[in-house]
């Protein structure tokens, strides 16, 4: 069906339609009907491209316009008005700028046939539109631009307006890229990230375009700290998705990284963010098979020279730096390393674990624990190879023979006797280490231990009663296949434990207090008034 043409309005039908309009609440396909029966779609796109003034007329039909293509039944009149689209991409308003680019979701995700909707993208050219909204559009308008970029993305065939096969598409991102503004050019690159989420094939078209370049020379030149800042932060968010190691550790951006983390003039935040980065980019069994090692080995160096900093004056760093130690350590391979590399990392870790002069720095540290531990791993590879697990018991064994509490099981009690949050993260130490025969029997020579694990009263939180329940199971698990669980002496210690396991994490027979009423003589009433 070919469009009809934009139609004028009485002055009359004006006012009912507008009034018609912002009423307009409810869209189903039902609503959307009647109300198109009513005020036809050609009528009410003549209304915004009129030039009555009447205040805010282009919101109010705008917003009305974005409910009726929000159904299948509105939406499916999209394919025919391409050309509404398109104008309305192209207009000053920014109401039908952002109708115009919802209007493409809208095409995208109901319109129906996915080929159709890639048909009027192609015959309108409507992505390169898109892009220029994005890129000089306000906050808003450039991201309702990118979610349907991402969406176009997602779709069959629409990929290849983004990324043609012949790889000359009207738009290359690279070159808006380099002659865009900076905030433009950070806008591009939450655009690569969003697509690179999209699937392996997204993401592989990206590193054949060189699209990954655009990170290097953002964070290759670090004159402006918040551009860098920037940068940085999408690519935080590009390396959380479970492939992009495959593709990043190709490039230069790991050194890049260990620049930025070794560069002392630079400022704390972006360090941070770089060390996180980079314990990012390791988290992955599959990251040491394609990268050299004497870049894993100076990117831990770079982060042993921050954890031998004050704590008083880069608290942030520190802290940061052990959460990146503790993503590498999620798996066994980088668990191994981090144990057994000569930076001798992981001796920061423990020690922090056992310091409680800083709570922030003790609370990151006991989450890289517990993962290094194994506690984020599948249960045939908690423990590690015998160098490794050596050097985990000598580090914890000395580590508490220097500090006060002078063995590991009066850390851990100590641990537990702090706030929720420390106690959580000594859950997950408990869960993880009590795999190793040398712990689990510290754990059983603390019948206080056992107690505060055991005790159904102990957490408030839904996180904190999974987590204190997944520490019982695991001591209970680590029992089952030990010599200990015949132990006389621990007979009624495992009966607690058996009986926490079986009432699950939840506490359901907590005692319900009822309000007590308050009697007052009349004395002391009178005396309270």
């Amino acid at each position: 069906m070919e469009p009809a043409a934009a139609q004028a309005m009485e002055p009359g039908e004006l006012d009912a339609m507008l009034q018609a309009a912002a009423e307009f609440g409810a869209h189903g396909d039902d609503a959307v009907r009647q109300f198109l029966e009513q005020f036809p779609l050609p009528k009410l796109l003549g209304v915004l491209q009129s030039e009555a003034d009447v205040p805010g007329m282009d919101e109010t039909v705008a917003t009305c316009l974005d409910k009726v293509f929000s159904s299948r039944y509105g939406a499916s009149f999209l394919p025919s008005y391409g050309a509404f689209i398109q104008a309305g991409l192209l207009a000053n308003s920014k109401n039908i700028k952002q109708l115009a680019c919802k209007a493409v979701i809208h095409l995208l995700d109901k319109a129906g046939d996915s080929a159709v909707a890639v048909d009027t993208f192609v015959q309108y050219n409507l992505y390169p539109l898109l892009i220029n909204c994005l890129t000089e559009g306000d906050e808003e308008i450039s991201a309702v631009s990118l979610d349907g970029i991402k969406r176009l993305a997602e779709i069959p065939k629409g990929i290849d307006i983004i990324f043609p096969p012949s790889g000359q598409g009207s738009v290359q991102l690279d070159r808006v890229a380099a002659q865009s503004s900076s905030m433009a050019r950070i806008r591009i690159l939450s655009l690569i990230a969003k697509l690179f989420a999209v699937s392996t094939y997204t993401a592989t078209a990206i590193c054949n375009s060189n699209l990954l370049s655009l990170f290097q020379n953002e964070i290759k030149d670090r004159r402006d700290m918040l551009k860098t800042l920037s940068a940085l932060e999408v690519l935080y968010e590009l390396v959380e998705h479970p492939h992009s190691n495959i593709f990043l550790l190709k490039t230069n951006l790991l050194q890049l990284i260990i620049d930025v983390i070794n560069d002392s003039s630079g400022d704390s935040i972006v360090r941070s963010r770089a060390t996180l980065i980079g314990g990012r980019l390791l988290s992955s069994a599959d990251a040491f098979m394609a990268i050299d090692k004497n870049c894993v080995t100076n990117l831990l160096l770079a982060i042993d020279k921050i954890l031998k900093m004050e704590d008083s004056q880069n608290t942030d760093e520190i802290e940061s730096a052990l959460e990146a130690l503790g993503l590498i350590g999620t798996t066994s391979v980088g668990a191994c390393l981090l144990l057994t590399d000569s930076s001798n990392v992981t001796r920061h870790v423990v020690e922090a674990s056992f310091d409680r002069q800083g709570r922030g720095k003790q609370l990151a540290a006991l989450h890289a624990l517990g993962s290094i531990c194994g506690v984020d791993r599948q249960e045939n590879q908690m423990k590690l190879d015998n160098q490794a697990e050596e050097r985990l018991k000598h580090l914890v064994y000395t580590t508490a023979r220097n500090s006060p509490k002078m063995t590991p099981s009066a850390f851990l009690l100590s641990v537990l006797q702090q706030d929720p949050d420390i106690r959580i993260a000594g859950y997950r130490v408990i869960s993880g280490l009590v795999a190793r025969e040398w712990c689990l029997m510290e754990v059983c020579s603390k019948s206080d231990i056992i107690n505060l694990v055991t005790d159904p009263n102990m957490e408030m939180t839904k996180l904190g009663m999974d987590a204190r329940h997944n520490c019982c199971m695991a001591i209970s698990k680590a029992l089952s296949s030990s010599h200990l669980l015949h132990e006389p002496s621990l007979s009624e210690l495992i009966g607690k434990l058996n009986e926490a396991v079986k009432r699950g994490p939840y506490l359901s027979e907590r005692k319900r207090v009822e309000p007590q009423p308050v009697v007052v003589p009349a004395e002391r009433a009178l005396s309270m008034l």
